[in-house]
């Protein structure tokens, strides 16, 4: 494998750690600052269940960003994951929801712009219509879920102890399964753009063996990782001191709820099943869980009567989703030029 391949990757591995540090919020942040669940403990599951969903879930979301457009030089690839990264720095710095999904797609874009490439708008108009959707769906799912949870609890007189473990073994359970589906869906926002100059080759172990784009995906996962070990503490405890007036059980149903949706939007498998029964499916798109978790806290909110929502925050939120992808979009294509001229790559092959 040529070392300049490891240079190029960089800028995924970067976006890696960023989804690490900042990602794993949404899965744990609650349960960590709440004591609920160790920081040692979280880190851990999370890393494992990411790699998991990494490796063996993650083909169906970049599937979708390959028909958006398939970046096939090396330069192209590391440009358009490093404009993504800047397009979070400049949504992070001024305080307004960030989205890794969004952000790739607009470098994309600005890279089939520059390339002269043309766009599929059909599949462009989908991965839209998901930034939509996701939020939406998982208000849907965290509605049901709240009414249903409260439901059993009042019925079946658990002793507050008891009830306690069992929320600790929830949180648990459900940290892991959301770790899986963020692996699963947001793999492809990290490594989804080296997939078309992908140099590795097929890895066998004793029982099982990798495709080059597993290997790819794996290397990425572990980036992910490191950002959950290295970087997620502080963020976790801001978060869940931030929805410190939310109860261990409304955290539950945010983080499940949201887990769902990642899931529902990367599983092939699920897809395949509800086409074979002739049933619609869900386009298989990397989505935000940001966005995901904000749908569920309003879906409990709006079973609550509307009460503790802010809905100001809207208003930033819908900045942010219209923002960041054109500002990524900016930026990769002025940087290919740059890249291109001034510093000879290639960055687009005919």
């Amino acid at each position: 494998m040529d070392a300049s391949f490891l240079i190029f990757l960089s800028s995924g591995l970067f976006l890696g750690w960023s989804l690490g540090a900042s990602d794993a919020s949404n899965i744990f942040g609650t349960a960590v600052a709440t004591k609920m669940v160790r920081f040692k403990t979280a880190a851990v599951i999370s890393s494992i269940f990411v790699i998991l969903g990494a490796v063996f879930a993650g083909s169906g979301a970049s599937e979708t960003l390959g028909e958006l457009g398939s970046i096939n030089a090396l330069p192209g690839a590391f440009m358009a994951a490093f404009s993504a990264a800047l397009a979070i720095y400049w949504a992070t710095k001024y305080g307004l929801p960030v989205s890794t999904s969004q952000a790739i797609v607009g470098a994309i874009i600005g890279w089939n712009i520059y390339a002269e490439k043309s766009t599929d708008i059909g599949v462009l108009s989908k991965i839209v219509g998901t930034w939509i959707s996701c939020p939406l769906l998982a208000a849907c799912i965290a509605m049901g879920l709240f009414v249903l949870t409260k439901k059993i609890i009042r019925n079946s007189n658990l002793h507050l102890i008891r009830q306690d473990f069992y929320t600790r073994i929830a949180l648990i359970v459900t940290g892991a399964f959301g770790a899986y589906a963020l692996g699963a869906n947001n793999i492809a926002n990290v490594m989804g753009v080296f997939v078309a100059s992908n140099p590795f080759h097929d890895i066998r172990f004793l029982l099982f063996s990798l495709n080059p784009t597993q290997v790819l995906f794996l290397i990425g996962a572990i980036a992910i990782s490191v950002g959950v070990f290295t970087y997620s503490r502080r963020v976790m405890d801001t978060v869940g001191k931030g929805i410190m007036s939310m109860t261990p059980i409304m955290a539950w149903v945010v983080v499940i709820s949201q887990s769902i949706v990642l899931l529902l939007f990367a599983s092939k498998g699920l897809a395949d099943f509800l086409t074979s029964i002739h049933l619609p499916t869900l386009p298989l798109v990397p989505v935000s869980s940001t966005q995901a978790v904000i749908g569920a806290v309003i879906g409990i909110g709006i079973v609550k009567g509307g009460r503790g929502i802010k809905w100001s925050i809207l208003g930033k939120i819908a900045i942010s989703w219209v923002a960041t992808p054109i500002i990524s979009a900016a930026f990769c294509y002025t940087a290919l030029f740059f890249l291109e001229n001034v510093f000879n790559q290639t960055v687009f092959l005919p």
